[in-house]
């Protein structure tokens, strides 16, 4: 364990350097600065920054960008249609799982939605990831929660976790927890995937499009309005836009992998770059390219 946790600090510093470097394309994308000019804001030699990309990602800088085109996602979108069809009628036990993780989601009933978590205990703790630190939280009936921290910290985590769960009890478990994140994040360094259990927190409506979310193949992306129509609400894409936005588990439940239908990568929670650089390392993993 304490080795793993090594290389997700690693990785996670460098997904630091890599989200720098996608934030400063977005600045001067239409400048279209060479590779030299993006290492040199972010503080790395060419070189570095190419070993820093590959050890990443698997690929080099330039192609890896390549993948972060609006072009690219419009063309992914199109090739996407077909492999979301067979997804979707492949249920949550086919080939489209995030990483290829065994899931299985169980969500509370109304009335535990409406006691608001009392009566459940969370174990959670904070963890280095290959995207960032992050808090996550489970029951004794799977991973509830992962949260990204922001400019708030571990505190400002905390209270989104209370938040959702404002009558349950918190209790700080970060050796469960991160057997948890170690089970999630393995795939990153060339682990085996293992079984994992969800327990949901939400409205039925939005359990319906998070459940749409888990058939989505890496590599590849939908739009709201596709959801829409896979879950049989066709008028609803601006709800599903809501309910992708209070997914609690991103990452694990893959909101990322949904664009607006012009290719356009906002209305992300956890920021473009994050986005893109899941797109980016999922494309270039799974995709076509």
């Amino acid at each position: 364990m304490n080795e793993k946790r090594v290389d997700f600090d690693q990785l996670n510093d460098d997904y630091r350097r890599i989200e720098q470097a996608i934030q400063y394309l977005d600045a001067h994308r239409t400048a279209q600065p060479a590779l030299e000019e993006v290492a040199r804001a972010v503080n790395l030699s060419e070189y570095h920054f190419q070993r820093l990309f590959t050890r990443w990602v698997g690929i080099s800088p330039k192609r890896f960008l390549q993948f972060l085109t609006k072009e690219h996602a419009r063309r992914l979108l199109d090739r996407s249609s077909n492999l979301l069809e067979a997804a979707y009628d492949s249920g949550l036990s086919g080939p489209g799982r995030l990483h290829d993780l065994f899931v299985a989601v169980e969500a509370v009933t109304p009335g535990e939605y409406k006691r608001g978590g009392a009566g459940v205990a969370l174990d959670y703790g904070f963890h280095p990831t290959p995207l960032g630190d992050c808090l996550l939280a489970a029951s004794p009936r799977g991973v509830t929660d992962l949260v990204f921290l922001g400019t708030e910290g571990q505190a400002g985590a905390l209270s989104q976790l209370r938040q959702r769960w404002p009558e349950a009890e918190l209790r700080l478990n970060a050796e469960r927890t991160g057997a948890l994140a170690a089970t999630l994040f393995g795939f990153w360094l060339g682990e085996p995937a293992a079984p994992l259990g969800l327990h949901l927190r939400g409205t039925n409506f939005q359990i319906k499009v998070w459940e749409a979310l888990l058939r989505i193949p890496p590599g590849s992306v939908t739009t709201y309005q596709q959801i829409a129509e896979r879950i049989g609400r066709p008028g609803s894409a601006r709800a599903v836009g809501n309910a992708v936005g209070a997914n609690p588990l991103p990452v694990i439940i893959p909101c990322h992998r949904v664009l607006h239908k012009l290719g356009d990568f906002s209305g992300y929670r956890y920021g473009v770059a994050r986005k893109k650089a899941l797109l980016g390392w999922e494309t270039a993993h799974y995709g076509e390219g």
